[in-house]
């Protein structure tokens, strides 16, 4: 276990996200819209895709009447209920650097035109299905407070007892990895040793980072922000090396 394996890419991400606070509100309450009503069951302790759902939502502060307002829509009856599908878009950016991304949308047409322009007006390209998936590997990740056990040896053998494929550090928290059918046993593992676990998801972590320079990386962010300001898209990964140079560079 590394422990300091991609902590400035995971710290950039949260940084970027809190800054879009209104429009990330919108899409987590969407998840667990979709999430609850695919699970069928609106009680997170017998539904383990909205469980997940919901511990990601409060990991950013969504409010909980909006979290109950999300639930309550998955079952709602005619114009009230909520009817999503995951659709998921593939291509390249700027330097090469491979986007993948994840949508729930209402309408196919009008998120894959907002895409397209996205990628065309920031020097990428939109590719077709199974384009980029390749670079990329689901993993499993949970999060939780660096405060309740700031000695990191002591956390790496909790995570290895835990059955955890890795950790990271991020500043003010703790990020373990898991292999994603094993993402709620380790949850429940560390649970059991006493820890509370702020937020857990399955992930897209690129296979092979690709190198860019810190002009590059800018541009690939334009891409990046333009798609994560469309309601529609969830989830924008990126195969860039999200070095502590260019997260640096990035901030400023």
């Amino acid at each position: 276990m590394s422990g300091h394996s991609k902590w400035a890419t995971t710290k950039y991400r949260k940084a970027a996200q809190d800054k879009k606070r209104s429009a990330l509100f919108s899409k987590l309450s969407r998840n667990i819209t979709v999430a609850a009503k695919e699970g069928g069951d609106p009680t997170p302790e017998n539904n383990a895709s909205l469980a997940a759902a919901v511990a990601k939502a409060k990991s950013y502060s969504l409010p909980k009447d909006r979290i109950d307002t999300a639930i309550k829509k998955a079952f709602g009856a005619g114009s009230d209920g909520a009817v999503y599908e995951t659709v998921i878009y593939e291509g390249y950016g700027p330097a090469g650097v491979a986007i993948y991304s994840e949508a729930l949308t209402d309408n196919r047409n009008r998120t894959a035109a907002d895409v397209r322009s996205a990628f065309t007006h920031t020097g990428g390209n939109l590719g077709t299905t199974g384009s980029v998936a390749f670079q990329f590997e689901r993993k499993g990740q949970l999060t939780l407070d660096k405060a309740q056990m700031p000695d990191e040896d002591e956390f790496m053998l909790a995570v290895a007892e835990a059955g955890a494929d890795d950790y990271e550090d991020a500043a003010d928290e703790w990020v373990v990895l898991t292999s994603p059918t094993e993402l709620a046993q380790v949850r429940d593992a560390l649970v059991e040793q006493g820890l509370e676990v702020r937020g857990y998801e399955l992930i897209m972590e690129p296979s092979v980072p690709t190198e860019v320079s810190v002009a590059d990386a800018r541009k690939v962010m334009r891409l990046v922000d333009r798609l994560e300001e469309l309601e529609d898209l969830q989830n924008v990964y990126h195969s860039m090396d999200m070095t502590d140079e260019i997260a640096q560079a990035l901030d400023e």
